[in-house]
């Protein structure tokens, strides 16, 4: 079985490599990625000792790129985009240029290509914030951001494929993630990574912005039975079974870290902020799907990771490494 995944150098993208490798020994990988601001090339090099690992550059929204790397495949699992709700905020149009028109690319390449497969991964953004309750995946797209909106614009142009063309899609909306090789400019690893140097942490708002939170690990899981065993044109959430507000997070983070709470800094909301996010994940565990890790667990793993990889991050955010940082882990 050949499989293509796009943005595999990326967050979820990488863990998903490294879930695959492990799993599927016959079968094999080529990640495409146009190694954005966002990939780390460390994060490829460690899957480079794979015999069954092949690595492609190029961007999805070239689509003479996208076509050489589509040919052949047997299945398409579909991570590239642009991802940070802050940098849609400040610059909208490269996440309609990717996330859309990078989307359509894939698509109509594996349409022209005949794939077998094509997982499109989406976000739980796109149902937008609920008061109470758990989005289903039938509810109407309520999106709020230049990123969310992107990101639902490109589920339903996926689900016309299916429709109109017959490709076989399948669609998967995650609730957030956390984990190892996440980018420091995200909610969690931000907070982890300054606060393992002592720096403020920026809170928006009141800090009560509730979101349900998932271990990468249990959404790679999910998303291989997904891959697997999904219906051609259905979607399913994959949603943690934990949610927690902003605040209770950052104050696990300062804690675990034995950090002063003082670090914690609010600052002036983010534009129309998203209250709550919440996903009803029934319909993936009926296809045997279940969460392995417990909250606190998951974040104790996460923390740790960050702590013993600083050069990695170190190198996202632009600074030298030193054993400084590692050395005071654990100290106030």
């Amino acid at each position: 079985m050949k499989v293509l995944i796009t943005g595999g150098a990326g967050f979820i993208g990488s863990n998903f490599t490294e879930y695959m490798l492990k799993k599927y020994k016959n079968y094999r990988l080529t990640v495409f990625d146009a190694m954005t601001y966002a990939s780390n090339p460390e994060t490829i090099n460690k899957f480079r000792k794979n015999k069954n690992f092949k690595f492609i550059k190029g961007d999805i929204c070239d689509f003479k790129a996208v076509m050489n790397a589509v040919k052949g495949q047997d299945m398409i699992v579909h991570f590239a985009a642009e991802s940070h709700v802050d940098r849609s905020i400040s610059g909208p149009e490269a996440f309609i240029e990717t996330n859309v028109k990078g989307t359509f690319n894939m698509l109509e390449a594996a349409r022209l290509c005949g794939v077998k497969k094509f997982l499109h991964i989406s976000t739980d953004e796109v149902y937008g914030s609920i008061k109470k309750g758990k989005s289903k995946e039938g509810d109407i797209l309520d999106p709020t951001s230049p990123y969310s909106s992107s990101k639902a614009s490109a589920d339903l142009i996926a689900l016309s494929y299916y429709k109109t063309f017959g490709l076989p899609v399948v669609i998967t909306r995650s609730s957030n993630n956390f984990g190892p090789y996440q980018h420091p400019e995200k909610f969690m690893p931000l907070f982890i990574t300054r606060a393992i140097e002592c720096e403020q942490l920026p809170l928006y708002g009141d800090g009560k912005n509730v979101r349900n939170w998932i271990y990468v690990e249990d959404n790679c899981s999910g998303l291989d039975i997904v891959l697997h065993k999904g219906k051609n044109g259905e979607i399913y959430n994959v949603g943690g079974d934990v949610e927690e507000p902003n605040i209770k997070v950052a104050k696990c983070i300062v804690d675990a870290l034995s950090r002063d709470m003082g670090l914690i800094k609010f600052v002036k909301d983010r534009l129309a902020h998203d209250r709550r996010y919440a996903l009803n994940s029934s319909k993936l565990k009926k296809l045997g799907w279940k969460p392995k890790y417990k909250f606190e667990a998951a974040i104790g793993l996460t923390i740790q990771w960050y702590a013993n990889n600083d050069k990695w991050w170190m190198g996202l955010k632009g600074k030298k490494f030193s054993k400084y940082y590692r050395s005071n882990y654990g100290k106030k």
